[in-house]
């Protein structure tokens, strides 16, 4: 709920930063399809993805640059997760992982910029992302191993009494788990961002001399807010390997 500060008449309302507001409102057969804030840092995102990579690539040499250096740091460390994740045959999925990890990585970080919009704290978002994943592994699961993919929900060497209900709990964490992907990252986002309103919202209110110790502690949650925003791509990708690992090897 908006509260307006006493001294400063400004309503403090740390939701509103998540408000979607269209920039080119458009309706197609009763649908609105409007072109949003979000739409615009999701474009932006992959623009800047696609820049990064293209200039790096671009600027080739033996000893490399800053930013060919970024590159391929970033390279190896998703080369890395997926191998050490999802083994040897999970590289043939490298693009899709590193694409998915970029994605959220830059979109993440975007929203630390002040009054930029922060995609990955809409639950709709992170659960497309999530869903995305669920049934690619899926898919690839199915294909690998035809029916046999159902011993995933069938736990190795358990009492033939218990099966029904492992299998049944084993079914539900299956299904469940783009609701757990998407939720962790969503959730991690959503409370970052308004913990940090707040804050400012506290340094405000109390003005100069008395708004210096919430000043302070929004600095510090600043720092933990970006290393949090790496840490979400990072798990969400990280999961992603292993939900693949299980397609590929059925452990």
């Amino acid at each position: 709920m908006a509260t307006p500060s006493a001294e400063t008449g400004v309503v403090l309302d740390p939701m509103h930063q998540f408000v979607v507001q269209p920039i080119v409102p458009l309706h197609i057969g009763g649908l609105d399809v409007s072109f949003t804030n979000s739409s615009l840092f999701m474009v932006l995102a992959v623009v800047l993805i696609s820049l990064f990579t293209l200039a790096s690539v671009g600027s080739r040499s033996l000893v490399p640059g800053r930013m060919q250096s970024l590159a391929e740091l970033s390279y190896e460390f998703v080369a890395n997760m997926v191998r050490e994740n999802a083994g040897t045959e999970g590289m043939k999925y490298f693009p899709f992982i590193f694409s998915l990890f970029m994605f959220i990585l830059f979109a993440n970080m975007l929203g630390m910029i002040p009054y930029a919009f922060t995609i990955t704290s809409h639950i709709i978002i992170t659960f497309a992302l999530a869903l995305a994943v669920f049934i690619g592994v899926t898919a690839i699961g199915f294909m690998k191993h035809g029916l046999g993919y159902f011993r995933l929900i069938v736990p190795h060497g358990a009492p033939a009494v218990l099966l029904p209900l492992l299998v049944v709990i084993e079914l539900i964490s299956y299904l469940t788990r783009p609701i757990s992907l998407s939720v962790r990252l969503f959730a991690n986002m959503l409370a970052g961002h308004t913990m940090l309103k707040v804050f400012a919202g506290f340094v405000v209110m109390m003005g100069v001399l008395g708004g210096w110790l919430p000043l302070l502690a929004m600095v510090a949650f600043t720092g933990l807010e970006f290393l949090v925003a790496f840490l979400q791509a990072y798990v969400f990708a990280i999961l992603a390997c292993i939900y693949l690992n299980d397609a590929l090897h059925l452990h």
